[in-house]
């Protein structure tokens, strides 16, 4: 072997060792660390659904309920907090329009961003089934339909309300502006949350101070204008939405709090 073959063995040894460092240190890279007291496992807040239209007046539409599951599943070597949310229609909605959605998100119990999240959709005669993995390191979201690329910690459409209850919301002022971007039907969407102020509202289950917020949303068969729902989420470190209402093309559409449990903090928001 001549001194120009030997160097450039060097020189491909060195690549390929300099190529492996990088491939660990990819695979070795540490994901954000979110700070969270404001929920934990074995959390459940239960809703019910109201329409209301002038033909029908004010009738129960469904049920629906958030749950932080007690177990630690573990996926790529991360503990996740698992998820569930579950939404169904009741009474003479079931004749005309029965649903049954199903969704479950696993958390990052650290960087709070989904690591997989799967979608169950029974809708009229609609179905939708999806599964998803997200790759925070490589910026991607493999579902069983397609593979996309996404951003930094992209969340989907249940986790995405998880991360803003880490928020701190004390020095929030009116017209303060929240990104968030989210993965849905392999796409990725950015909406802006925009607080809207501080009020006192009275339900089923007692009178809370809260915060109340007006979620951007997607205009189109349902929704006319971008800002139609305002949410109001109680004013205390655990941050669970007290009610939500949103004006739709006909008549409205409101969620109210029923029930609660497991919290991590006192309901201290509550004042009656």
């Amino acid at each position: 072997m001549n001194f120009s073959t030997k160097k450039n063995c060097q020189r491909v040894s060195i690549f390929v060792l300099f190529f492996i460092q990088f491939l660990f240190t990819l695979q070795g890279q540490e994901l954000r660390k979110i700070y969270n007291d404001s929920f934990q496992r074995g959390e459940k807040i239960s809703y019910r659904v109201f329409y209301d239209s002038f033909l029908t007046g004010n009738i129960l539409a469904g049920e629906a309920y958030l749950e932080i599951q007690n177990n630690s599943q573990v996926i790529d070597g991360r503990s996740t907090i698992p998820i569930v949310g579950y939404g169904e229609s009741k009474g003479a909605f079931n004749f005309f329009f029965k649903v049954r959605n199903r969704y479950e998100t696993f958390l990052d119990a650290d960087a709070m961003a989904p690591l997989m999240f799967t979608r169950n959709i029974r809708e009229g005669n609609y179905r939708r089934n999806q599964q998803v993995y997200f790759d925070h390191y490589s910026q991607v979201a493999r579902s069983n339909t397609d593979t996309i690329e996404t951003v930094p910690y992209i969340q989907d459409i249940i986790s995405a309300f998880y991360y803003l209850r880490t928020y701190n919301f004390d020095d929030a002022r009116v017209g303060d502006i929240y990104n968030v971007e989210f993965f849905l039907d392999d796409e990725v969407f950015s909406t802006r949350v925009i607080f809207d102020g501080r009020e006192e509202i009275k339900t089923r289950v007692g009178t809370f101070k809260t915060l109340r917020f007006k979620p951007e949303v997607l205009t189109g068969d349902v929704f006319s204008q971008p800002y139609p729902m305002t949410l109001w989420i109680s004013d205390d470190k655990n941050k669970i939405p007290i009610l939500a209402q949103s004006a739709i093309l006909v008549g409205s559409v409101k969620m109210e709090l029923t029930d609660y449990e497991g919290l991590r903090n006192p309901l201290s928001s509550k004042i009656k």
